[in-house]
C-alpha cells in the first residue's frame, strides 16, 4: 500500500507537466536592411517635397491623420465604427476567447448533483429467490465529483486554446489595418480620378476650339480638310476617355460607402480633393527584427504555428496513462420520511488509471501527423515572413521611384508650360497661328493629368507603407 501511495502521489505531482515542444517564437531574419544595399534615406525632392526614412522610429497607430484631412478622419472613423469584416473578426475573437475560458474548467473537478423518485417491481426469481413480487417507491438524493488528471496533456490543450485566442486577436487587428489602408487608399483614388477628369474636360474644351478653328481654316482652303478629321478623331478619342474615368470614380466611391457598412446610397457626400492631403515628409521605418512582432500576418501565423506546436504535445500525452480520481455519497430509502436516517446513506470512492496498450497504430500515427502539421505551419510562417519583408522593400524603392517619376512629370509640366507661353508670345507678334496655341495648351494639360496621376501614386504608396509595417497598433494607447 506504501508503494501504491507513493506511485500515487508521483502521478499527481506530474499532473502540472506537459509533454512535446516548448513553443517559443522563430527569430527574424539575421538582416539589418530590407533592401539590398545602402538603404534609401531620403526620396528626391519632387513637388517641392523629399521624404526622408526615419529608420527605428515608432509609427503611429493613426497614421492616417498624418495626411492632415479631417475629411479622410470621418472616412477612417467610420469605417472603423461600422464595417462588417471588422465586425465579423471582432465577433470571432469574443468567440475564442469564450472557448478558453470554457477550457480552463479542465482545472477543477467535475461535481454532479442528482434526485431522483420511481417506483419498482422487484422480482425476487431475478436473485434465485422464492417468494411474490413487491412494489415499492424509492428516493434518491446524490452528488460524485470526478477529477481526471491528464498528466501530460492539460497544459497543452490549454496553450491550444490560447494560441486559438491569439490568432483571432491579430485577425481584427489585420482586418482593422486593411480596412484603413482600403478606405484612406479609396480616398486617394477617387480624388485623383476626379482631379484627371477635370483635367480631361479641360483638354476636351481646347480640342474642340482648335476643331472650329480648323474647320474654318478648311472652309478657307488654307489648310487641307484632314486636319479636320484628325481633330474629330481625337475628339472622339477624348470623349471615350471620360466615361471610365467617371465610372471608375463612381466605383471608388461606392467601395468607400461598403467599407463604411453603408450602401451606396446611404453614404454622405464627402468630396476630398488632392489638395486636401498632406504629404507627410518623415517617414518612420521599422528595424526589421521589429516587424515580425509588428505585422498581424506574421502574428497570425505565429498563432498558428503554436497551436501545432500544443498538437504535438497533446497527441504524445495520449499515449501516456491518464488517471481518474472520483467519489461519491448519496442517500436513498423507500420512505422519503425516512430518507436521511443514517441507514440511507452510501457512498464511494476510487480511483482508475487508464493507458492505451494496442490500437493498431492510431495514436503513434496521430502524433506523426501533429509533428508534420508543425512542419507545415512552420514553412506557412516563414513564407509569411519573407512576404512581410518583400513587401517592405518594394513599398521603400516604389516611394523613391515615385518620387522620380513625380520630379519628371512636373518638369514635363513646366516645359509644356513654357513652350505655351512662347508660342502665345509668338501668336500676339503674329508669328504663330490660334492652332499652334492650342495644340501647346493640349500638350501642358495632357502632362498635368499624368502629374496627377504620380501625385497620387506617391500618396498611395506612402500609405502602402504605412500597411506594410503593420499599422502601429502597438501604440494605440499613447494616440489616444
Amino acid at each position: 500500500m506504501a508503494r501504491v501511495a507513493q506511485v500515487f502521489c508521483g502521478l499527481v505531482l506530474l499532473a502540472g507537466c506537459a509533454v512535446g515542444p516548448d513553443f517559443r517564437r522563430p527569430d527574424a531574419p539575421p538582416v539589418q536592411a530590407f533592401t539590398p544595399g545602402q538603404p534609401p534615406a531620403t526620396t528626391v525632392v519632387a513637388d517641392g517635397q523629399a521624404q526622408t526614412f526615419a529608420y527605428g522610429k515608432q509609427l503611429r497607430a493613426d497614421w492616417w491623420k498624418l495626411f492632415g484631412s479631417t475629411k479622410l478622419d470621418a472616412l477612417v472613423a467610420g469605417a472603423v465604427a461600422h464595417n462588417p469584416s471588422v465586425a465579423a473578426a471582432d465577433a470571432t475573437l469574443a468567440q475564442s476567447e469564450a472557448l478558453l475560458h470554457a477550457g480552463y474548467g479542465i482545472f477543477f473537478p467535475q461535481a454532479a448533483a442528482s434526485a431522483s423518485a420511481t417506483q419498482q417491481q422487484a422480482s425476487p426469481q431475478r436473485l434465485g429467490q422464492a417468494g411474490p413480487t413487491s412494489i415499492f417507491s424509492l428516493f434518491t438524493l446524490s452528488a460524485s465529483i470526478s477529477y481526471t488528471l491528464d498528466l501530460f496533456g492539460t497544459q497543452r490543450r490549454i496553450e491550444k486554446l490560447q494560441a486559438q485566442v491569439d490568432g483571432p486577436r491579430f485577425a481584427l487587428l489585420a482586418a482593422q489595418l486593411t480596412v484603413t489602408a482600403n478606405v484612406v487608399n479609396t480616398a486617394i483614388a477617387r480624388a485623383s480620378y476626379l482631379a484627371q477628369l477635370a483635367a480631361t474636360a479641360e483638354l476636351l474644351t481646347l480640342e474642340r476650339e482648335q476643331l472650329k478653328i480648323a474647320e474654318a481654316q478648311a472652309q478657307a482652303g488654307t489648310q487641307p480638310y484632314a486636319n479636320v478629321l484628325a481633330l474629330q478623331s481625337q475628339i472622339a478619342s477624348t470623349e471615350a476617355a471620360l466615361p471610365p474615368l467617371a465610372q471608375t470614380a463612381d466605383h471608388a466611391a461606392h467601395l468607400l460607402a461598403v467599407l463604411q457598412g453603408l450602401t451606396p446610397a446611404e453614404a454622405p457626400a464627402l468630396p476630398l480633393a488632392l489638395g486636401d492631403l498632406t504629404l507627410p515628409a518623415e517617414l518612420p521605418v521599422s528595424l526589421p527584427s521589429e516587424l515580425v512582432a509588428q505585422r498581424p500576418d506574421i502574428r497570425m501565423a505565429e498563432a498558428v504555428l503554436h497551436a501545432t506546436s500544443a498538437n504535438i504535445g497533446i497527441a504524445t500525452a495520449a499515449l501516456i496513462p491518464s488517471l481518474t480520481l472520483n467519489a461519491g455519497y448519496g442517500v436513498n430509502n423507500t420512505s422519503l420520511g425516512n430518507l436521511f436516517n443514517a441507514s440511507s446513506n452510501f457512498w464511494n470512492v476510487g480511483a482508475g488509471i487508464t493507458t492505451p496498450l494496442f490500437d493498431g497504430g492510431t495514436l503513434w500515427y496521430q502524433r506523426k501527423a501533429a509533428i508534420e502539421a508543425y512542419r507545415q505551419s512552420a514553412a506557412a510562417y516563414r513564407e509569411t515572413v519573407l512576404a512581410a519583408f518583400a513587401q517592405v522593400a518594394d513599398v521603400l524603392r516604389a516611394l523613391e521611384h515615385d518620387a522620380q517619376a513625380l520630379d519628371a512629370q512636373l518638369r514635363a509640366v513646366d516645359a509644356a508650360a513654357e513652350a505655351l507661353r512662347l508660342i502665345q508670345v509668338n501668336y500676339k507678334s503674329g508669328l504663330a497661328d490660334y492652332l499652334q496655341v492650342l495644340t501647346a495648351d493640349k500638350q501642358l494639360q495632357q502632362a498635368r493629368i499624368a502629374a496627377i496621376q504620380a501625385r497620387g501614386q506617391r500618396l498611395q504608396d506612402t500609405v502602402a507603407l504605412y500597411a506594410a509595417l503593420g499599422g502601429g497598433w502597438w501604440n494605440a494607447a499613447a494616440a489616444k
